[in-house]
């Protein structure tokens, strides 16, 4: 038996900033230009139970009709804008209508707002500009995105340095996952040579042990027209119990006419996972392959 270092799983973690629309984002702030979009019929904006969400014109409106405010937790009207908690029984993807009248005689203006509910998330100042808006206005707006933006960047340095840090063995030694018994290892092979018709076959494999997990490896030969990729794995006993918390991996597809191995791992102590197991491999055509003796060290 000779010492091997385990394999690790990647996580990787995308993140994108969010692109603002007429709809509403769920984004902490909000911003509504009326006149970049005049016949639009509705604005979205989110709002949550428990969390207040304000509105500021940049002209004073006329008035403002809140579709049934005594349901409302509070409601706060000042000159410019109105400020509110929604109903506590508000449910996702109920909604509510705001009516606002900008404007006087001939030229007045009726927009029409809809607040949806979006529970834990909710849209806390929402600016809403008749005309275009001042350059100021885009100044902010650049400032708080260069913030954002360099938030994101911190986050993903980090994200990057703990997953740097994961790589190496010191981690493994740290988690204890690996003692000073160090990581055995035992090669297996089929009995028996597969017959040359049959589509997907076992032709090698690993098996690993640390303190912590069990491991195995095996490779297999894709002698199929359509390429193979293990969707399920389940692991059984001697007495056909299946064994809970199987973690699969396979990094890509075996293409046909050729080999590729897949991967298992399952948290097993030193006294854990003893005796002959039995293999089962799954695609995603319901296909099925089974490895009938499997060991670990």
């Amino acid at each position: 038996m000779l010492p091997s270092p385990p394999s690790l799983l990647v996580l990787i973690i995308l993140q994108g900033a969010p692109i603002e629309t007429p709809t509403a984002v769920c984004g902490d702030s909000q911003r509504i230009e009326l006149a970049s979009a005049p016949t639009a019929e509705t604005w979205e904006i989110c709002v949550s139970p428990g969390m207040m969400t304000g509105i500021l014109f940049d002209t004073i409106p006329v008035s403002l009709e809140l579709q049934d405010e005594v349901r409302f937790v509070e409601v706060l009207r000042g000159r410019r804008g109105i400020s509110f908690v929604p109903p506590e029984d508000m449910m996702r993807g109920d909604h509510f209508r705001l009516t606002a009248r900008l404007g006087t005689g001939a030229a007045q203006e009726l927009v029409t707002f809809t607040l949806v509910a979006h529970p834990g998330q909710a849209t806390r100042q929402v600016n809403v500009y008749h005309d275009r808006r001042p350059r100021e206005s885009y100044q902010q707006e650049v400032e708080e995105e260069r913030a954002r933006n360099q938030q994101l960047l911190q986050e993903n340095q980090q994200l990057r340095a703990r997953l740097d840090q994961t790589r190496g063995l010191s981690s493994l030694i740290a988690d204890g996952i690996v003692g000073h018994n160090g990581v055995q290892t035992l090669e297996f092979k089929p009995d028996m040579p597969a017959p040359p018709d049959e589509p997907v076959s076992f032709i090698r494999g690993v098996t690993y042990r640390t303190d912590e997990t069990v491991a195995a490896e095996v490779w297999l030969k894709n002698s199929s027209p359509e390429p193979w990729m293990t969707l399920r794995a389940s692991l059984l006993d001697a007495n056909d119990n299946e064994v809970p918390g199987v973690r699969l991996r396979q990094d890509a597809a075996i293409a046909p006419n050729n080999q590729g191995p897949v991967i298992l791992e399952v948290d097993a102590s030193r006294m854990q996972a003893q005796g002959h197991f039995k293999l089962k491999l799954w695609d995603e055509k319901s296909r099925v392959i089974t490895i009938p003796e499997l060991r670990f060290p």
